[in-house]
């Protein structure tokens, strides 16, 4: 993970530049992590209290925290505290909603109406990188994203899948037949 630390009306030392690389490896029991993971630290002396904000750019989506203290390593101790219970928190609420089987999802969509040629137009064209994961970590992404649909290749079988979220709350998964 690249990380940028920034001081603003203050110079940052080397012990709290260690002690923030040291509380950010809190990520590597949550991803695995590489360069396409940034976070962004900004601290800020606010006289008498020192501002601490940490933004983390994932391909999940963005963590951040904002903390003020009268102490830099209480501040930071605390918005890292924060970002993991975002982290656990997003987790554990995927879990409880992937216990269902999304097969029965996939068949309650093939029974919707779908709409005409005649009333829909294409309007915007995008093109994306369908990255290797398991279901777990597409579902998990798109919650992070704030997503209805997540495109992603199926790592065990090496295909293109498409998770998304029902109106019900729970996810539905198309996957290519050849």
């Amino acid at each position: 993970m690249l990380v940028y630390i920034h001081g603003k009306n203050i110079d940052i030392t080397d012990a709290m530049h260690n002690r923030i690389e040291t509380k950010l490896s809190f990520m590597d029991k949550y991803f695995e992590l590489d360069d396409s993971y940034r976070a962004n630290v900004i601290v800020n002396s606010q006289k008498p209290t020192i501002v601490v904000e940490i933004t983390i750019h994932t391909k999940f989506g963005i963590l951040r925290a904002e903390v003020e203290n009268i102490d830099f390593y209480a501040a930071l101790d605390i918005a890292v505290d924060k970002l993991e219970d975002q982290i656990r928190r997003q987790k554990t609420k995927l879990s409880r909603k992937n216990r269902e089987s999304l097969s029965q999802a996939f068949l309650d969509v093939i029974e919707k109406e779908s709409v005409t040629e005649e009333e829909a137009k294409l309007v915007r064209t995008k093109t994306i990188v369908a990255d290797k994961m398991d279901l777990s970590d597409a579902v998990l992404s798109m919650e992070l994203l704030g997503h209805s649909f997540f495109i992603y290749t199926d790592d065990e079988t090496n295909e293109v899948a498409v998770v998304y979220k029902r109106h019900d709350g729970d996810y539905g998964l198309l996957e290519v037949e050849k």
